[in-house]
């Protein structure tokens, strides 16, 4: 079966977009497809303010201290198992 051409995106957003929208199945042979492993790779991240109670920044950097990672770290990781709760269940 013929695969339909994969379209040319303006930026990362539209591409995204487009393949959370579309099989890609339908653009691309799978069964050809090689295992690959990217070991280095980073996902881009963006810096953003939040403005947390005081008390719950504290309890927040005491978690942290007890696990002896960052505090920021500790709440990225919250934040990624709840997020994942969410979508999942």
């Amino acid at each position: 079966m013929k695969k339909k051409k994969i379209p040319k995106f303006k930026n990362e957003a539209e591409e995204r977009l487009f393949w959370q929208q579309n099989d890609s199945s339908d653009y691309i042979d799978w069964s050809e497809a090689e295992e690959a492993v990217f070991s280095k790779l980073k996902p881009s991240t963006r810096t953003i303010s939040i403005r947390l109670p005081e008390s719950m920044l504290e309890d927040l950097k005491l978690l942290a201290n007890k696990r002896d990672v960052p505090y920021q770290s500790l709440l990225k990781i919250f934040l990624s198992e709840r997020i994942d709760s969410e979508l999942h269940h």
